[in-house]
C-alpha cells in the first residue's frame, strides 16, 4: 500500500491515514478483503510512531470500513462497498459534507463548478457491480 502523507499539514497524520485508505478503496486501488499492513511495518515505512496508525485502524474499524482480526490482522471489509445500515451507522459523512459545501458557498464557488468536480471525482471510482460509483 503506498500512502502520501503531508506531515506539515494541520489534519492531524492519523486523519490522512484514514482519508487515503479510504480514497484507496474508492479509486479500486485497495479491493474490498485486501489486508493493510501492520501498524508497526506502516508506521516503520512511514516513519511515524505505530500508536499514530493504530488510531487510524481504529477508527476505519469503527466506521465499518475495516476489520481486524488477532491472526489476520486488518482488512479492508469485504462488503465495504454494499449499500447497509451498519455502514452508515455512526457516520458523520452529511455533516462533514455540509461543512465542505458551506465553505464552497462561502468561498462564492459556483454551483455548477462544485457539481462539476464532484461528478469529475465520481467518475474516477471504478463502479459498482450495481452500476454506481
Amino acid at each position: 500500500m503506498y500512502l502520501v502523507l503531508d506531515l506539515d499539514s494541520e489534519v492531524p497524520i492519523y486523519q490522512q491515514i484514514r482519508d487515503r485508505v479510504v480514497e484507496a478503496i474508492a479509486e479500486g486501488a485497495l479491493a474490498p478483503g485486501a489486508g493493510l499492513p501492520s501498524t508497526r511495518q506502516l508506521a516503520v515505512d512511514l516513519a511515524i510512531n505505530f500508536h499514530t496508525v493504530n488510531k487510524a485502524y481504529d477508527l476505519l474499524r469503527r466506521e465499518g470500513i475495516i476489520r481486524i482480526n488477532r491472526k489476520s490482522g486488518a482488512v479492508v471489509r469485504p462488503d465495504v462497498k454494499q449499500p447497509s445500515d451498519e455502514l452508515r451507522a455512526g457516520v458523520d459523512w452529511e455533516a462533514r459534507m455540509r461543512t465542505l459545501l458551506a465553505e464552497l458557498d462561502v468561498r462564492g464557488i459556483a454551483k455548477a463548478e462544485v457539481m462539476s468536480h464532484v461528478a469529475a471525482v465520481l467518475d474516477r471510482f471504478p463502479a459498482r457491480e450495481d452500476g454506481t460509483p
